[in-house]
């Protein structure tokens, strides 16, 4: 993900967004790229090739499958932290999605991520920095308190509450009023504001276009708010 820095002095959402509903949502025109460049140190679009993987990748029925049973797991937390930090189950659900998909080999191995190859950790790819940004860990962490906040970003259900506040912190800052419900299939503005927090998250240009048609895609959107009922056998 993107390591957002000089976020207190964002513009409002709607200085932002602009004429939003003239747009494709996932578009930012060259005036937007460069507003978010400068505060955010964003870095545009994945290379062709790295694009061309992805897609791959995406196309695979049984990676697929295998994601959507991971995110499963997570289901009862994102809609927990959903309803707790007011923020869209959907985005938190596609954002993990991606982030799960596209995961790196030797990611999750805590070795590994000790060792500092990786920068980013978790189902939802999310930095120490997040962390120091959302007030849990002091900008001068002990080398223990660094280790037990990368244990934090390292355990399932703690990763997605971080991105569920992250996402939080990143609407406040947008200018998003608080317990705005985002509709993002029937409202431009909001699938704008959802675009550029997914942008902000991974910081790639063609990030948030996937990321809205994944908040839009049937499977994910059943496996998060479809009703589960114990099946009860037959009496024989």
């Amino acid at each position: 993900m993107a390591d957002p820095g000089g976020m207190a002095g964002l513009a409002p959402v709607d200085r932002l967004v602009g004429e939003a509903e003239d747009l494709n949502p996932s578009y930012f025109s060259a005036e937007e790229i460069r507003e978010l460049q400068r505060r955010f140190g964003v870095h545009g679009a994945q290379p062709r090739l790295g694009q061309l993987f992805t897609k791959g990748l995406d196309h695979l029925a049984p990676l697929k499958a295998h994601t959507l049973a991971r995110l499963e797991a997570v289901r009862p937390i994102v809609l927990e932290q959903s309803r707790k930090q007011q923020v869209n189950a959907m985005l938190m659900a596609a954002i993990l999605f991606d982030e799960m998909q596209h995961a790196k080999p030797g990611e999750d191995i805590r070795i590994l991520a000790e060792s500092g190859l990786f920068q980013d950790h978790g189902l939802a790819q999310l930095s120490i920095s997040e962390l120091q940004k959302q007030g849990k860990l002091r900008a001068d962490a002990t080398d223990a308190e660094v280790a037990a906040a990368l244990e934090k970003l390292l355990t399932p259900s703690e990763n997605v509450k971080v991105l569920a506040g992250q996402i939080a912190r990143l609407q406040k800052l947008l200018g998003v009023p608080k317990g705005h419900r985002m509709e993002v299939s029937t409202s431009r503005r909001d699938a704008k504001i959802a675009a550029t927090i997914a942008y902000l998250h991974n910081g790639k240009l063609d990030y948030p276009q996937r990321i809205l048609g994944y908040m839009q895609d049937p499977e994910l959107h059943a496996l998060i708010y479809s009703i589960r009922q114990r099946t009860i056998p037959p009496l024989i």
